[in-house]
């Protein structure tokens, strides 16, 4: 369970910490798809552990985490205090932590002929699952701490249904806004309610002179399932309020100091839907929101907002001679329960962790806005990389970042 106690705020202790680099890690929103996120970055850490010893964990060496959805619960169980101001939970428990808790969380109806049928009333009577357990659960293990307490920054996409607006929760930003410094499980049970999935969540908060602010969020998701983008604008918001203060000191953004790691839930096959024009144009508000087991409104904008962010970044990166400094790892051939993000079936749980695995020996691949397909980078001999070797190769960069900053820490001390 997350320590009660005050851990060192993050929100005074911006990027670059005394490096040279500026550390970035991004994950999805995908439901139980994200145990295919969570895979990898298990496999990550381990490759740090190899280079650091067995203590290393994820939120030692990222400046900035963030997360959609399930990408939001596992971006904050990584960087959660717990114990001794110790990270709440490794890698690799959180991987067992989807193992154990998805099945409870998205409970199945036993199938039959009127499986269908149920469901579709479902749909009428409210979100498809109460969210209880999720709740409970997630307040039980993060309990009173807040968002700045937790050992790195993180940021976290939520979106106000009352507001009509994304809020966005930043823990760069408590400082400046302390009625946004909510409760972790708060934030965590927001950025998670996926429309007709799980219900939306309401709560306040209060400041030290007694002001309040009420929140009424739904999932993240629906505005950036993929989060990279909102870090990269959080990032470029603190160096122009930087300039407003020490303007001397001002300096544009620069990407070729970023190394910035995004993974998403995977997403299906393109033939997998097999939609097209002239039955969309027959659907009505039904159609569009349960079609064949599945929500077409809530899958498209969930990829399409991925896709865009993926290939917004590489531009960006790209036009600032640092391609090799962004990595995104995908996987858009999932079929079947895979392709589900409340399928909690022990088959469908631990196939999600051996695609997983499996994405790990894949090619670097980047999005081709023409097709919509992930083709492999090529590089200038012709070659391609895996993201394995990639992961391994930013471990050793993220390893040897840290030590600099120790260095440099004990220079100043």
């Amino acid at each position: 369970m997350a320590s009660d106690g005050p851990p060192a705020d993050s929100a005074s202790n911006p990027p670059p910490c005394h490096g040279n680099m500026i550390t970035v890690l991004c994950i999805d929103g995908g439901g139980i798809r994200g145990l295919i996120p969570a895979t990898i970055i298990d496999f990550l850490e381990s490759e740090l552990q190899k280079l650091d010893g067995p203590d290393a964990r994820i939120a030692d060496y990222f400046d900035v985490i963030s997360g959609t959805s399930t990408g939001g619960l596992i971006a904050t169980m990584l960087a959660a205090p717990g114990d001794n101001n110790k990270a709440l939970f490794a890698a690799k428990d959180i991987v067992q932590f989807y193992l154990d808790h998805c099945p409870k969380i998205f409970p199945q109806r036993r199938s039959g002929f009127l499986s269908p049928a149920l469901n579709l009333v479902d749909a009428f009577n409210g979100p498809k699952y109460d969210g209880k357990y999720l709740r409970s659960k997630i307040q039980e293990l993060l309990g009173n701490s807040k968002l700045s307490q937790t050992l790195t920054n993180i940021i976290i996409p939520t979106f106000d249904i009352k507001l009509y607006q994304p809020i966005i929760f930043s823990s760069f930003e408590t400082e400046q806004i302390p009625l946004n410094n909510a409760l972790l499980s708060d934030i965590c049970i927001s950025t998670s309610a996926a429309p007709t999935y799980l219900p939306g969540h309401y709560f306040e908060t209060q400041d030290d002179q007694g002001n309040t602010k009420s929140f009424n969020l739904i999932d993240g998701g629906v505005a950036a399932n993929n989060p990279t983008i909102s870090v990269l604008s959080q990032l470029t918001k603190q160096q122009i309020l930087k300039s407003n203060t020490d303007f001397e000191s001002y300096q544009p953004v620069d990407f070729s100091r970023f190394l910035v790691i995004s993974i998403g839930t995977g997403a299906a096959k393109q033939e997998e839907k097999n939609y097209t024009a002239q039955m969309s144009s027959r659907w009505g508000l039904l159609g569009w929101l349960y079609n064949g087991g599945s929500s077409p409104l809530i899958d498209i904008f969930s990829q399409a907002s991925s896709d865009l962010v993926d290939i917004y970044t590489a531009h960006v990166f790209q036009g600032h001679d640092s391609e090799s400094r962004y990595l995104r790892i995908q996987d858009d051939t999932l079929t079947g329960d895979a392709t589900s993000v409340d399928k909690s079936t022990e088959e469908n749980l631990q196939n999600l962790v051996g695609i997983g695995k499996k994405l790990l020996e894949k090619p670097v691949s980047r999005v081709n806005l023409e097709t919509g397909l992930s083709e492999p980078v090529v590089d200038g001999k012709g070659g391609t990389t895996s993201n394995r070797d990639r992961l391994v190769n930013f471990a050793k960069k993220l390893s040897n970042e840290r030590k600099r900053r120790q260095q440099s820490l004990a220079s100043i001390a």
